[in-house]
């Protein structure tokens, strides 16, 4: 087929990875003609080499929105707003599938190593700017800075590197047939399907952005990527340092807007082969209805539940209670694979309880990174915004 799909990772095994910094810097941001900081860490030299972005980019150009209607995006710690972000019309995602279609016609023939070697460009990029993007990334979507470094940084840089080593071995397979068995060679060829058009979520921007576009690149495919309305700031970020790789105009285009206008230009639109979504159910079905209403485009999901963890009386409670405060409690809570039901045996469910109540007095927030805790990965910043904090206090 194509490009392949996104896949959880266990909450656990992303807190196993990584090593933590030890403190967290504060961010924060003014709104006043172009985007303007604070001067705090990184240095202002790091500012005006990944300065923030508002605009469309488009054609590896930084152009603004045909609308000419923008929306807020607001720092979850102070709720004041960081800047205003363009936001794309119909005829500026028409702009750039036009875009995406006319580099296909040569991305898709381009060597597996030369996009491997750009992919392990950008993966390098981002290492080298990895405190900067960590830093608009805490400012955007509220997480503590230093976890946004060691493990959305972490990971992202992991995740290029790896879909870097799929894209030059890339092949098919040799089928025997059951008729004229001897006598007939058959074999498959993998092929990228065309334009993929991806739509993000906001709690782990750079990340989900990562999921989407290393396998898509890594295959010969070209993007037209919805960064959420949440937090675009870090996702455009990462087109200057696409650019800077040298991923030829056109292979990569990211637009900012909202589901139900930008997101569904680009569910149906018919120059668009497939579309790629991570978010909740609910939007799901919304896409899986625009594809089979317009082109039948292929359609990949991933979508959030409310995943159980079993405890067995047998377990490690030592073990098992850190597995589930951190599935609990990574981001927030914000996570697709947040172990947020617990089903335990009832041998044990007193001693359990006890262990977890423990871990969770011993939280760190609200910026301290002090105090003794058992999981610096679970250090808490705020939840997104207030439509999310509401929906958690709902349950």
């Amino acid at each position: 087929s194509s490009h392949f799909g996104s896949r959880s990772l266990p909450a656990a095994w992303l807190c196993s990875r990584l090593p933590l910094l030890a403190t967290a810097l504060p961010i924060s941001a003014a709104m006043g003609g172009y985007p303007r900081e604070r001067d705090s860490s990184p240095s202002k030299v790091a500012r005006v080499e990944l300065p923030l972005r508002t605009q469309l980019f488009i054609n590896n150009e930084w152009v603004d929105s045909k609308a000419k209607t923008d929306f807020a995006t607001v720092s979850p710690v102070s709720e004041e707003v960081i800047t205003r972000v363009q936001e794309a019309g119909k005829e500026d995602v028409n702009d750039a599938v036009t875009a995406a279609t006319e580099a296909f016609e040569s991305w898709r023939h381009s060597d597996g190593s030369t996009r491997r070697n750009l992919l392990l460009k950008l993966a390098d990029l981002v290492e080298k700017h990895r405190d900067r993007l960590a830093e608009v990334e805490s400012l955007d979507n509220g997480k503590p800075k230093h976890v946004a470094n060691m493990a959305d940084i972490g990971l992202v840089i992991e995740c290029y590197r790896y879909f870097a080593g799929h894209a030059d071995k890339i092949g098919g397979s040799v089928v025997q047939p059951t008729q004229n068995t001897s006598s007939t060679f058959c074999f498959t060829w993998k092929q990228p399907v065309g334009v993929v058009g991806q739509i993000i979520p906001w709690n782990f921007p750079l990340l989900m952005q990562a999921w989407k576009l290393g396998p898509a690149l890594a295959v010969g495919c070209t993007v037209v990527m919805k960064l959420s309305e949440k937090t675009p700031l870090s996702g455009l970020l990462m087109c200057d340092l696409i650019k800077e790789a040298g991923f030829p105009a056109g292979v990569v285009n990211i637009v900012n807007g909202h589901g139900p206008t930008t997101g569904d230009f680009i569910a149906r639109h018919p120059g668009i082969r497939k579309v790629a979504f991570t978010g909740s159910s609910v939007v799901g079905h919304k896409i899986v209805q625009a594809s089979s209403e317009t082109n039948m485009k292929r359609v990949t999901l991933e979508l959030g539940g409310k995943s159980p963890m079993i405890i067995c009386k047998d377990a490690d409670l030592d073990q098992a209670a850190t597995s589930c405060h951190i599935g609990l409690f990574l981001n927030m809570g914000q996570c697709c694979v947040a172990s947020s039901r617990i089903f335990v045996q009832e041998d044990i469910h007193d001693a359990f309880v006890a262990k977890v109540v423990a871990l969770a007095k011993r939280l760190r927030t609200q910026g301290d990174v002090t105090s003794e805790t058992d999981v610096p990965l679970c250090d808490m910043g705020p939840q997104v915004d207030k439509v999310q904090f509401d929906k958690v206090l709902g349950y």
